[in-house]
């Protein structure tokens, strides 16, 4: 007996109200970050990064990297074949899934060129995938989340690349940045967060900007504003979350993109392009 179409229409329905089942494997391109600077008609699909210390539209993943920005691979394939070869590591580990997601202030590099890159923002909020000598590639900067207090009392922090680290320096604060030893897994300094300390914006419209805390707003129940104010003088505001701690006093521990995070207005640009 064929079903009438009530009936269909009860059974379509009762799918519909299930859901679907597990995560979304699939980006189009349209929806795929502007960041990371797909060109629209270049096909329908886009690489959906897998899960991992980043949020996807927080990341760039290293099909990308190697593809589009790098251009170490021209296709598809030879980017899976570039990684399946270990020959890409992210902070000290090789990374063998191409949509692995290297996020802000990861090391990426490449054994065979002898070639080292951090990923950075650029004053239009891209990143700017920096490249850096082998000296500087040993470490990397990471924003404490959280402080808690494990099994047994063991304290331990939670950074914003998804680490934990346990038995941290007592002094060591929620939005804190530490320096983290990537050969070793080690803390080896700490940035408190405070008025005075330089420090680079990941969010908003603002984000890229370098600059030094002024002034800190506290407001109960909403957002705290952080005042900024970079090398050229201009002070902008943005939110306590989007602040990145990158060095104590006006002095960065991490070699900056060419801009200096330093924003120009469009008759400064100009004005840069004549001269």
């Amino acid at each position: 007996r064929q079903p009438v179409p009530q009936e269909r229409g009860r059974a379509q329905l009762q799918t519909l109200a299930m859901g679907v089942k597990g995560a979304k494997r699939h980006l189009k391109r349209i929806n795929a970050p502007k960041h990371w600077m797909l060109d629209k008609m270049g096909g329908v699909w886009a690489p959906k990064p897998s899960a991992g210390p980043h949020k996807t539209r927080e990341c760039v993943p290293l099909i990308v990297l190697l593809r589009n920005r790098l251009k170490y691979a021209l296709t598809y394939q030879e980017a899976k074949m570039i990684v399946k070869q270990r020959l890409v590591s992210v902070d000290g580990k090789p990374r063998t899934e191409m949509r692995y997601p290297a996020g802000f202030m990861d090391v990426v590099s490449l054994e065979k060129t002898n070639e080292h890159f951090r990923m950075l923002y650029d004053v239009r909020g891209r990143f700017a995938i920096h490249r850096i000598q082998a000296e500087e590639a040993k470490y990397k900067l990471c924003k404490v989340k959280a402080v808690e207090l494990g099994p047994k009392k063991v304290p331990y922090i939670v950074t914003h690349d998804g680490r934990t680290i346990r038995y941290p320096d007592p002094s060591i604060d929620k939005n804190d940045v530490v320096k983290f030893d990537i050969e070793t897994g080690k803390i080896t300094d700490f940035f408190k967060f405070d008025v005075g300390n330089v420090a680079m914006v990941v969010g908003g419209k603002n984000s890229g900007r370098v600059g030094v805390i002024t002034t800190r707003e506290r407001h109960p129940g909403s957002f705290e504003i952080i005042h900024i104010k970079d090398a050229n003088g201009h002070t902008f505001a943005t939110r306590m979350s989007y602040v990145f701690v990158i060095g104590k006093g006006n002095r960065p521990f991490v070699s900056l993109p060419k801009s200096r995070g330093i924003k120009l207005t469009i008759v400064e640009n100009m004005s840069r392009k004549k001269a």
